[in-house]
């Protein structure tokens, strides 16, 4: 007889802020993979520290908030909010002294025998090198700068949030008078490095050994004396802070929700200071004004052994020329339904229609809207934007449809972090070309991918359906694997006339045909589902789960999912970062098996089978199960039905699971240890799989996915090419 455990125990649970460290260490461990190219290897420091920035100035930041209101309510691993910024410190140091290393140790000396330079020592630079710095600084970067002194007559500068600084100590030069200083020396300036120049500058070369950069904050440092001329420069050093860019809107208060959130955008740039980054060799007396002055504690300073913020590799990456220092780059193929030029909607009448991107084109989504702009037959198109591409063709397309006569509704999410400018800019476009923009609903953010085109065809009205697990991002989708699907089915089209109606009035249909919507429905589907599997099994029937999402972090689910591998139900989740799920606790979690995926393209697909005593349910859709997708937030979940697109969605699942090169997965300690190809067995790769496999005919890709018999597996099962 089993010892009765408690599932709910806190020691059961991950915490989440930990959890994403671990996904951050599993991003830089591919900046360590010495099979890729050296500026792939690049491009995964720089993401590293882009994604650290928005960890602090979201979830630090709100952790501190937290702690300043005396909130001291335990989170699911059962850590105050303070305990959790100890860790949080903790970790995020060791992160960064690792990336460093690898940065200065690894992968610059690499890039320097492939013949890319750059300086880290303005003294290493040979008389014509320095005769370009000298003449760049005074044509390109000196008219550009403004020097601000801090002194008794002038309040300390206002630091914008993540921009790069150089802080200097000055004291006057003898015999030297400036005007209204009343001959007291002033001992701090700070003059901010310009974000509209290139962070890194080329230099002629090395006798044309190397293409030579150096850093734009070393040209200023070099320079500071030619900004205070009657001032000798005692120390300077670069510096950045971050800033918490967190903010909440009381939306019933809110008469104007867009003007509401352009104010509140403008705040972030003056928001408490959550980080302060510095040199390593930052003079004492300097460090010391900028901790006073900034209010920084001194566990929130980061002494930095390199440049401060590597972000600037991204751009480094898109040089010119060395295609032999990244990896081939693959072109999204044609979806075999969908060939360039046929009308979509004809295409759509046949069947569903699955796509996968970015293995296949995005171009059939933009196609989608673009058609229906200037399709006489279409009476409506109606959409939901979260977050769009910069020069959006799709808002091309919308924009043109309210001016071509055709009712178009499109709800922007004003409130998609990071986005919110963005989205603001497109919300007044749309609106001036006649579309009727909705902001969303109160206190919920909408974050389902839908779409939908109503048509007047000779039998009547017909309505066509995209539906997504991933943005409406024509750029994006060129990055992040996610799936869609377009159909003309009448469940489906009646299920999105009713979500649409549901955000821009308040009609709640008593039903729904197929589709499955948060906050009313998805979480109680999925409980429901979960414990389908549960009866199943506790009726000795073979009972399986495989769930593919970003992030797993809401408490009632993991807890379903432990009493789940209690009754036997083989349960394998693959979870590209945040899991506070842990694996291989006795009486709890024996049954589950936790995946990670982190390779050249960003997993975001969501997609949930259940085994269903060989009825077989899956889902695809926008939402994690993580709290805020399940209760905050609109969202949408749908059924795969037809056979051929049901067959290949399992095969996506089959090949993930068979990942043997850039899978980790989860130890009983809830770390991440990389999976190892089986003895004998042909490694494995998902990604380069499905590149592969996209190349591939229309009949030859519907035989091979229609022939395959698909059998729940688990992560050490490797799938045999």
């Amino acid at each position: 007889m089993k010892t009765k455990v408690n599932i709910s125990d806190y020691k059961n649970f991950d915490n989440r802020e930990l959890s994403w460290l671990k996904f951050e260490q599993r991003v830089l461990n591919e900046a360590t993979n010495k099979e890729l190219p050296i500026l792939e290897r690049l491009k995964f420091v720089s993401i590293t520290s882009s994604n650290l920035d928005e960890f602090f100035m979201v979830r630090v930041a709100s952790l501190k908030d937290m702690e300043h209101a005396g909130y001291t309510k335990p989170d699911i691993a059962g850590m105050t909010p303070t305990e959790q910024l100890v860790l949080i410190n903790e970790k995020t140091r060791e992160l960064v002294d690792f990336q460093y290393s690898t940065f200065s140790r690894s992968l610059m000396p690499i890039l320097k025998e492939k013949g890319i330079l750059i300086y880290d020592k303005y003294e290493d630079l040979n008389a014509e090198q320095l005769k370009y710095v000298d003449s760049f600084f005074m044509s390109q970067v000196y008219p550009v700068l403004t020097p601000m002194a801090f002194d008794a007559s002038r309040p300390f500068p206002l630091i914008r949030n993540k921009s790069l600084n150089i802080a200097a100590l000055i004291e006057k030069k003898k015999d030297a008078l400036v005007a209204g200083s009343n001959n007291d020396d002033v001992e701090f300036a700070t003059v901010q490095v310009p974000s509209v120049l290139p962070r890194f500058i080329s230099l002629p070369s090395d006798e044309g050994k190397h293409d030579c950069f150096i850093l734009l904050e070393q040209i200023i440092e070099r320079n500071m004396d030619k900004l205070f001329l009657n001032y000798n420069v005692v120390a300077a050093s670069p510096y950045r802070i971050m800033r918490n860019a967190d903010f909440s809107i009381d939306e019933e208060g809110a008469e104007d929700l867009l003007r509401e959130i352009e104010k509140q955008i403008k705040s972030r740039q003056w928001g408490e200071v959550i980080r302060l980054e510095v040199e390593s060799s930052i003079n004492k007396k300097l460090l010391a004004i900028l901790k006073k002055n900034l209010g920084v504690n001194e566990i929130d300073i980061y002494k930095i052994k390199g440049p401060i913020d590597l972000t600037f590799l991204m751009k480094l990456y898109g040089i010119e020329g060395h295609s032999e220092l990244r990896s081939p780059s693959f072109k999204p193929q044609d979806n075999p339904r969908l060939k360039p030029g046929e009308n979509i909607f004809d295409e759509i009448k046949k069947g569903d229609i699955l796509l996968h991107h970015p293995y296949e084109t995005f171009d059939p989504v933009v196609d989608f809207i673009a058609q229906a702009a200037f399709d006489p037959q279409v009476l409506a198109i109606k959409q939901t934007l979260y977050r769009v591409s910069g020069n959006s063709p799709i808002i091309a397309s919308l924009a043109h449809a309210a001016e071509n006569g055709k009712q178009v509704t499109v709800l922007v999410e004003l409130k998609a972090r990071f986005d919110e400018e963005n989205n603001i800019i497109w919300a007044k476009k749309l609106e001036k070309a006649g579309c009727h923009v909705i902001y969303g609903l109160v206190g919920l953010k909408t974050h389902c991918k839908i779409a939908l085109v109503v048509r007047r065809e000779e039998d009547g009205i017909k309505r066509y359906v995209h539906l997504g697990t991933g943005n409406y991002n024509d750029s994006t989708a060129k990055l992040y694997t996610d799936c869609g699907m377009l159909t003309c089915q009448d469940s489906y089209g009646e299920d999105a006339t009713a979500v649409f109606n549901m955000l821009s009035g308040y009609s709640e249909p008593a039903a729904w045909n197929k589709l499955v919507v948060a906050p009313l429905w998805l979480r109680d589907t999925f409980v429901a589902l979960i414990n389908r599997e549960i009866a199943h099994a506790k009726d000795g029937k073979e009972a399986a789960i495989i769930a593919k999402m970003n992030s797993l972090c809401d408490k009632e689910i993991i807890e379903k999912l432990y009493e789940a591998s209690n009754a036997g139900v083989k349960i394998q989740l693959i979870v590209r970062g945040i899991c506070c799920l842990k694996t291989g606790i006795p009486g709890v979690s024996e049954n589950i098996k936790v995946t990670s995926i982190v390779g050249t393209y960003l997993e975001h697909a969501r997609i949930f089978y259940f085994y269903n005593n060989g009825a077989e349910n899956i889902y695809m859709g926008s939402a994690d199960w993580m709290p805020r997708n399940l209760d905050r937030r609109v969202e949408i979940i749908f059924p795969v039905e037809d056979q051929v697109l049901k067959a290949k969605v399992k095969h996506i699942l089959d090949v993930q699971l068979a990942d043997t090169l850039k899978a980790y997965e989860m130890t009983d300690e809830a770390n991440y240890v990389k999976v190892k190809p089986q003895r004998g067995k042909k490694p494995v790769g998902a990604q380069d799989t499905f590149c592969k496999e996209a190349k591939k005919s229309n009949e030859q890709e519907i035989n091979f996915y229609q022939s395959r018999t698909f059998i729940p597996r688990l992560a050490n099962e490797v799938f045999d090419e």
